[in-house]
C-alpha cells in the first residue's frame, strides 16, 4: 500500500483547492460503459479526473474526448499506456482483451481499473493479479455494485442476525440483448451471460455466504455461448444459492436473503439506478421497507480506487477476490456443457 501511494504521489495532479489531489485517470476505449457511466463517474468524483482516452480510430477519441472536455486523445492504446500524465487506467475492453491490456498497463506503471469480469477464467485473472503485484501498482475489479450503500447496509442486517441464519440466497440478472453482433454473443471475445451479468449472481452469494463447496449449473447455448444458466451453489452447513442468468430472457434483476427467521429481498440489487433503493425485510408477518437515498455507485467505486491508491489504504475487495470469483464462474460453465478451453495465442 504505501509503495502504491509513493508512486503515485510522483505524478498527480493538483486540483483548484490547494489540498486537493487527484489521480489522472486513462480511459482506455471508447466503449458504451465508459461514456456512459464512469467518465461522468470520474468527473463527478472527489479523487480523479479523466486526463485522456484512447481508440483505435483517432477521430472517435477526439469526438469522445471533445464531447467530455478531456485533454488529450490517442490514437492507439499503447499511446495511452505511454502517456506520462495519465496515473490509472481503465479498462472497458471485451473480456478478452482483458488479460493483454491490464497486464501492459501494469507493466507501463499504470494503476488498473479492469472492468468485470476480470478476465476470461481463473488463470487468466490470476496473470493478471501477479502482474499488478510485480509491477507494483495497484488493481481492481470494476464490480460498481458492492459500492452501492444498500449493499452495506443488508451485510449489517445479516451480520447482526435480523432474519436468524441464512440457508439460501437467490439471485438473478437477465435481459434480451438488441442486436446479433452484439460481442456478448462472440465466442472468441469471452461472451455469454455467465460472464457478462451471472458474475454479479457468484458474486452477491459469496459475498454473503463464503466460497462453494460444490456448484451445479445447467445451460442453453447458441453459437458458443451461453444464453441463458441456471446454476446452484452449495456452501457448508446446508446453505445454498440459487441464480439464473441469461441474455435471451426477460429483463430483470433480483436478490433474495433467506434466513431461518425472515427474508430480505433487493428488488434492484446491481441497478438500482441514482432514484432511491429499497429493501424489504419480512419477519413474523410484518413487512419493513428500508429506502436508501440514491447515489452513483459508480463515483463512490471510483473514490474508493482513489483513496486506495492516493493514501495507501486497504481495498475493500482485494485482486484475489476477483480470482475466487472466476474459479467459481469456470465451475458453472464447465458443470453446464463440458469444458470450453480459451485460445491462447500461438496455440
Amino acid at each position: 500500500s504505501v509503495r502504491w501511494a509513493r508512486l503515485v504521489l510522483l505524478s498527480i495532479t493538483t486540483d483548484t483547492e490547494p489540498s486537493m489531489t487527484r489521480l489522472r485517470w486513462g480511459i482506455l476505449s471508447t466503449a458504451r460503459i465508459g461514456i456512459r457511466r464512469v467518465i461522468p463517474a470520474i468527473q463527478r468524483s472527489q479523487t480523479g479526473v479523466v486526463s485522456a482516452i484512447a481508440s483505435r480510430d483517432a477521430d472517435r477519441a477526439a469526438e469522445v474526448a471533445s464531447r467530455f472536455g478531456i485533454p488529450r486523445a490517442h490514437g492507439t492504446y499503447e499511446g495511452l499506456l505511454a502517456d506520462p500524465d495519465v496515473d490509472a487506467i481503465y479498462n472497458p475492453l471485451p473480456n478478452s482483451l482483458h488479460a493483454e491490456w491490464s497486464i501492459r498497463a501494469a507493466r507501463a506503471g499504470k494503476h488498473v481499473l479492469c472492468e468485470k469480469p476480470l478476465a476470461r477464467d481463473a488463470d487468466e485473472a490470476q496473470t493478471i493479479v501477479d502482474a499488478a503485484a510485480a509491477a507494483g501498482v495497484f488493481l481492481q475489479e470494476a464490480f460498481m455494485y458492492r459500492f452501492h450503500p444498500q449493499i452495506e447496509r443488508v451485510r449489517q442486517l445479516v451480520r447482526d442476525g435480523t432474519v436468524g441464519r441464512l440457508w439460501l440466497v437467490r439471485s438473478g440478472f437477465s435481459f434480451t440483448v438488441g442486436s446479433e453482433n452484439d460481442i456478448r454473443l462472440i465466442p472468441e471475445l469471452g461472451g455469454g451471460g455467465l460472464l457478462d451479468v451471472g458474475c454479479y449472481c457468484v458474486n452477491i452469494s459469496r459475498l454473503l455466504l463464503g466460497e462453494p463447496q460444490a456448484v451445479h449449473a445447467a445451460a442453453v447455448y447458441e453459437r458458443g455461448v451461453d444464453v441463458r444458466l441456471a446454476g446452484m451453489l452449495v456452501f457448508g452447513g446446508g446453505t445454498a444459492a440459487l441464480l439464473d442468468c441469461g441474455l435471451r430472457a426477460p429483463d430483470r434483476q433480483f436478490c433474495e436473503v433467506l434466513g431461518e427467521e425472515g427474508v430480505i429481498t433487493l428488488p434492484r440489487p446491481f441497478l438500482p439506478g441514482e432514484d432511491p433503493a429499497v429493501i424489504f425485510v419480512r419477519r413474523k408477518g410484518q413487512e419493513e421497507r428500508i429506502e436508501i437515498p440514491g447515489t452513483d455507485q459508480y463515483a463512490r467505486m471510483i473514490d474508493h480506487f482513489g483513496e486506495c491508491v492516493l493514501t495507501g489504504g486497504r481495498p475493500h475487495f482485494p485482486p484475489e477476490d476477483a480470482v475466487a470469483n472466476m474459479r467459481v464462474l469456470d465451475r458453472l460453465r464447465a458443470t453446464s456443457a463440458g469444458e470450453f478451453p480459451i485460445p491462447r495465442p500461438g496455440s
